[in-house]
């Protein structure tokens, strides 16, 4: 079964199994793989699986859809590229199958369908469990947090904006020159 594996720091190892014809990824819980991270759109891509292509669509994300750094609107991705939704970066692993879930039925259709539907319903609950961590762990907390993955090496200092600064002395030197005319005005009303 093919899965999208996370690689960026941080959130390294989260994956998601490609089920269905389907899958949306986005920082929304509403999606079927959530990456909470603040570059990736609330509804960001979605991943198609068309016979044996996995197929990406951006869906008009902010800050676009990467495939092996060349940004798409809908291509086919394949095992060893990278895909990239905002500065999340992830990878393609395992066989591509299209699931066919109306040829499980057909192959037992008087077996047992209690068997067939009851592991079914227990077994999603835990794989999205398993797949897709909310909050934070105890160990991130002492550590200071998880890293967003914009590790710039940078150093952040503050704008600085020359438009007030020249706004600022404009407004003092026309003070000053006002104040030089009321004066002179003051003495030569005496």
């Amino acid at each position: 079964m093919a899965k999208l594996v996370i690689l960026t720091q941080g959130l390294a190892g989260r994956a998601h199994e490609l089920r269905g014809n389907r899958t949306t990824i986005g920082r929304v819980e509403d999606n079927m793989f959530q990456i909470v991270e603040s570059s990736v759109s609330s509804h960001h891509c979605e991943v198609l699986l068309r016979a044996n292509d996995v197929v990406i669509k951006d869906l008009n994300s902010t800050n676009g859809t990467f495939i092996n750094d060349v940004k798409i609107t809908e291509s086919v991705l394949k095992p060893g590229q990278t895909l990239r939704v905002g500065q999340v970066e992830l990878g393609l692993e395992g066989e591509v199958t299209v699931s066919a879930p109306a040829a499980t039925p057909a192959a037992a259709p008087a077996a047992a369908p209690a068997k067939a539907t009851a592991p079914a319903p227990a077994k999603k609950p835990a794989e999205s469990t398993m797949v897709m961590q909310r909050g934070v762990s105890p160990s991130a907390l002492e550590s200071g947090g998880r890293p967003t993955g914009f590790d710039t090496g940078k150093v952040f200092s503050p704008k600085t904006n020359r438009g007030n600064t020249f706004f600022w002395i404009g407004a003092v030197l026309i003070g000053v020159v006002i104040l030089v005319l009321l004066f002179v005005l003051l003495k030569l009303a005496k």
